[in-house]
């Protein structure tokens, strides 16, 4: 039988890449650049994240989030807007 749960308030940590960052971030977390996507073979479009369930690319505009146990993953803005606000 199905039951219903609310999911609990976590505080984690998150960075949105952007072309001026994602070099820092993929530094700071041990990514590895990906260039290509739209034509553009030479410049950088995202970085290749380890996750819990393998290597994941977060693109530019997308979210790095650090879970609960330090663990990364990349969210797409829209899904990160609509679960995420900032805490204070």
């Amino acid at each position: 039988m199905w039951h219903n749960y609310t999911k609990r308030p976590v505080v984690v940590q998150a960075v949105r890449l952007t072309e001026d960052n994602v070099r820092d971030i993929a530094s700071q977390i041990g990514a590895h650049l990906v260039h290509g996507g739209k034509g553009r073979r030479s410049e950088i479009s995202g970085i290749a994240i380890q996750t819990l369930e393998g290597l994941m690319t977060a693109n530019i505009g997308d979210y790095v989030v650090r879970g609960v146990q330090d663990e990364l993953y990349p969210v797409k803005p829209d899904i990160f807007n609509a679960t995420y606000e900032e805490a204070s």
